[in-house]
């Protein structure tokens, strides 16, 4: 099947995406090699669960990094599905809240925001986070307009659209037991959002920034299960894009969030130290749930991709 090339919107997605990695990639190279750049305290980092969390953060960045370029090339057209949608699905996940969340929070905090009070230096925050912010908007227009190209009657046919198949009443139950994991988990984050503190480490401080965060995730994650319900039901005459973008998003940011407070936990990293307490039952939760999602979207997408289609109706144009 010919796919279309890359235009010219792909491409200037795609490569500031890519230049906006390389200040954080620099940082996580010299880090790795000794040096010290951007700390106050000599010795930190010297913890092997750190060094080993430098190395894991660098390979997710280099795969964001190769997944850029290959969303303008036409080889990457023809990479096995999988190998781009499981990476762009954690990917988007995680900077989709710094997308998101980052201005909003400078604007209320300022510069202020980045003094962590710890040993690494304000501006490496600072040069991280814009470097993330810049990324995560680049790379995720890269992507729709990759997937949008390569898919396009899975992602631009309307939701009504979806083919009626033996599994329909499952995938309607699978998605109703969704909500209800989902309506408590953001419900909690909102209420985290507004001030409570059940659950948290008692020596949690609590900023505005945490604060909008809080309430981005706990919207978002009752939107993702709103989103994936009406997903599976078909029944609405709009884009299929609008429900699969906030699902995607939601589901996504459950699972990497999830998995990355989990780790954390269990790692007791220095860098914070990690959650505890109920907070990583909740890390855990997330992480299965966003899973869940997932793997029931990938159903949800399958049976799409696959349903036979009335080519006098397709939104797209068809080679004749």
């Amino acid at each position: 099947m010919a796919h279309a090339k890359a235009g010219i919107g792909r491409i200037t997605a795609a490569g500031v995406a890519a230049a906006a990695m390389l200040p954080y990639l620099t940082i996580k190279i010299l880090w790795m090699t000794g040096s010290r750049v951007g700390i106050d305290d000599p010795g930190f980092g010297d913890d092997p669960a750190l060094a080993a969390l430098n190395a894991v953060t660098f390979g997710m960045g280099a795969v964001a990094l190769i997944l850029a370029v290959a969303f303008t090339m036409s080889w990457g057209m023809r990479l096995p599905a999988w190998l781009v949608l499981v990476p762009m699905f954690v990917g988007t996940g995680l900077l989709g809240d710094v997308v998101a969340v980052v201005p909003i929070a400078v604007l209320l905090e300022g510069p202020g925001l980045f003094d962590s009070g710890g040993p690494i230096q304000p501006w490496v925050y600072a040069v991280v986070y814009l470097a993330f912010l810049v990324q995560g908007a680049g790379l995720m227009v890269a992507f729709a307009l990759y997937a949008r190209d390569r898919w396009p009657a899975v992602v631009t046919a309307p939701l009504g659209r979806s083919p009626a198949t033996a599994t329909a009443r499952l995938h309607v139950l699978f998605a109703r037991g969704v909500l209800a994991v989902t309506v408590p988990l953001g419900c909690l984050h909102l209420y985290w959002a507004f001030g409570g503190t059940a659950g948290l480490a008692q020596s949690a401080t609590r900023t505005l920034a945490d604060a909008v965060q809080e309430g981005y995730r706990g919207l978002l994650t009752i939107a993702a299960g709103l989103a994936l319900l009406a997903i599976a039901n078909a029944r609405r005459a709009v884009p299929f894009w609008r429900p699969l973008l906030v699902a995607w998003l939601g589901a996504g940011g459950l699972f990497a969030w999830g998995l990355y407070g989990t780790a954390t936990a269990l790692a007791a990293a220095e860098l914070g130290g990690g959650p505890g307490g109920a907070i990583a039952l909740v890390r855990l939760l997330e992480t299965l749930t966003g899973l869940a999602m997932a793997v029931h979207g990938a159903f949800l997408l399958t049976e799409r991709a696959a349903a036979p289609r009335d080519p006098d109706r397709l939104p797209f144009p068809t080679a004749a």
